[in-house]
């Protein structure tokens, strides 16, 4: 392939993401044209750029449960009967519950001390029953339809909509906008211009090209020394991106390789909220990380008190827990908020393989001291079932999202979402 360099038409990210070309890092003489993107940033990382109170320094982390987390077990109604009733042998008794409300029939799983621990310091909400109209029991399709909170599984993501919405008129969105832990960047963070980053571990952060030999001589002709380069040329783009790519990669892995206060869980999710508190101790300019731990699909050996399910709580609370305890020794508590969800729940009745087969609804979790603290809502009936014997839905996840976009990050939730959507009360009225 082959970049001109010397074409005046205004280049943008869309059309450079066309060519198929990645950055890779260099190191560069910085022109005037790409000398206050290179600046923003650099300030950006040192918190230059947010106003304690403003829109503009809150943090959105979603953490996916990927695999149809058991709500039922969860969140268990241990004061109910049909409960009992449909799990025999994995189903928790009301004394190994952790209880919350007394209003409501429910307990947490005994394994998920780490949020209790947050709600009982009134940092975490309890959405019971989310879910949404004709659901999909395929993880593939239920989980796109949650990426793109299209009912149709089809189109961008609704994060990468927010942030295409948020970057509309940017001549170089900061390329730092979202960040996703892990292999890659998951749907939900794809929008039609903005491209978020992925990584799983510091050493991993790095932009390769496609095209070396293109790319090199791109480089050779825009770093000359005193380069006469049109600001919306092809070559003044690429130079801003490199430059912002190359700035923030280095942001980014001074960041995760900070030391934590606090001790984290030695797992996998516990490592990734590590990073993400690290990332945002330091500074970064970032709105929305994205984190996901994996292994829920219990179709057998689930277990009650005990077992797969059980262990997966364990590390999910635990981290939860340090996660937040390190946001308050940053001071930084007040800013982060963690929306938690799986792509479905599980059947109400146990399987043949003491396990739990795909579901409905199930419940979410927002953690912060934003979040509109306790059960906000009633546990969905377990004798007025669909027609496959699921639980029905009681509040859909979209308006959950709307709630989080209109209230939290102050953005247009019909623009986002492209449905019009109650928001939910879930956000703490400031």
């Amino acid at each position: 392939m082959s970049i001109d360099l010397h074409n005046a038409t205004t280049f943008t990210r869309r059309r450079f993401l066309t060519t198929g070309v990645t950055l890779a890092s260099c190191a560069v003489t910085v022109p005037w044209f790409v000398q206050g993107s290179a600046r923003a940033l650099a300030q950006s990382s040192k918190g230059l750029s947010s106003v304690p109170g403003r829109p503009d320094e809150r943090v959105l982390v979603v953490l996916q449960l990927g695999g149809g987390n058991d709500g039922l077990n969860t969140v268990a109604p241990v004061d109910l009967s049909a409960y009992h009733n449909a799990r025999p042998s994995i189903g928790l008794s009301a004394s190994e519950a952790l209880r919350l409300d007394p209003r409501h029939p429910i307990g947490l799983h005994p394994g998920l001390t780490g949020l209790k621990s947050l709600y009982d310091e009134g940092l975490l909400s309890v959405i019971q029953g989310v879910g949404y109209p004709n659901p999909n029991r395929s993880h593939f399709k239920s989980m796109d339809i949650w990426h793109t909170a299209d009912l149709s599984g089809v189109g961008q993501g609704w994060l990468g909509r927010y942030f295409d919405n948020q970057c509309r008129g940017e001549p170089s969105p900061d390329p730092a906008m979202g960040l996703a832990l892990g292999r890659k960047t998951p749907l939900a963070m794809e929008g039609r211009e903005v491209r978020p980053l992925s990584f799983e571990t510091s050493e991993l952060y790095r932009r390769t090209a496609s095209d070396g030999g293109a790319l090199d001589s791109a480089y050779d002709e825009a770093i000359l020394p005193g380069a006469d380069l049109d600001p919306g040329s092809p070559a003044a783009y690429l130079m801003r991106t490199a430059m912002d790519a190359q700035l923030s990669g280095a942001l980014i892995r001074g960041a995760v390789d900070r030391t934590p206060t606090t001790e984290f869980p030695r797992t996998a999710l516990g490592r990734q909220l590590a990073m993400v508190a690290g990332m945002i101790g330091a500074g970064m300019t970032t709105k929305v990380y994205y984190v996901t731990m994996s292994g829920f699909d219990t179709h057998a050996g689930q277990g009650g008190v005990q077992g797969s399910h059980a262990n997966l709580l364990t590390q999910f609370g635990d981290a939860m827990r340090a996660f937040y305890a390190e946001l308050r020794a940053q001071r930084n508590d007040t800013r982060v908020l963690t929306m938690c969800f799986s792509e479905f729940g599980r059947r109400v009745k146990q399987n043949g393989s003491n396990g739990t087969d795909h579901g409905t609804a199930a419940p979410m979790f927002l953690a912060g001291p934003m979040a509109r603290a306790g059960v906000l809502n009633e546990h969905p009936s377990l004798t007025d079932l669909d027609d496959n014997g699921d639980l029905k839905f009681t509040i859909d996840f979209r308006s959950v999202y709307a709630g989080i976009l209109e209230d939290w990050l102050k953005a247009d939730a019909f623009e986002t979402l492209g449905v019009r959507m109650r928001p939910a009360r879930v956000i703490a009225a400031e």
